[in-house]
């Protein structure tokens, strides 16, 4: 007898504590939760403040290259009148006048260079492309072999880093 009142004296205790062990791991869970969703809110505002800060360092040095590119557009013109300029003087011969020319000419030039304006290099006979030239006009091919192609170069055209900031202008063969 005694063995069967220990027993059902057990009994009523192990249900007692596996209540307090259900409530006990209900909590433990919640909190495991709670802590995992504040660990997620906390990942993905760190994210967000990355992308932030990597968003924010693009759109500067973008500034500071469209700012540049303001100044070289405005500056191509006076390239163009050198180039013009150093022409005329070639052919009327006068050698000292052109090498001072010249001389200036290279000199701004390089500045441009080195602030990264680079020429489009665009030939006679090269494939006219609608997205890397600028169609002035088209004329009859002097030949079948020029037809879509470049026939003539009417303004050069350059680019600031990798950003087009004037499209050559060409006459194309029709």
């Amino acid at each position: 007898m005694s063995k069967k009142r220990s027993k059902k004296i057990e009994e009523p205790i192990k249900k007692g504590s596996i209540k307090n062990e259900d409530n006990q791991q209900l909590e433990d869970n919640s909190d495991v939760d709670e802590l995992q969703l504040e660990k997620e809110k906390f990942l993905r505002l760190f994210a967000e403040f990355e992308n932030y800060k990597k968003r924010t360092a693009r759109e500067r040095i973008e500034l500071f290259t469209t700012a540049s590119e303001e100044v070289m557009t405005s500056l191509l013109s006076i390239l163009d009148d050198f180039d013009r300029a150093s022409a005329e003087i070639e052919e009327n011969k006068d050698n000292e006048i052109f090498k001072g020319v010249v001389l200036i000419q290279n000199k701004f030039k390089d500045i441009l260079i080195s602030k990264g304006l680079s020429l489009i290099e665009v030939k006679k006979g090269d494939e006219f492309n609608a997205d890397n030239h600028e169609a002035v006009t088209q004329i009859d091919a002097p030949n079948a072999k020029l037809k879509g192609k470049i026939i003539d170069v009417i303004e050069k055209g350059y680019k600031l880093g990798e950003k087009i900031i004037r499209y050559p202008k060409v006459v194309i063969g029709k």
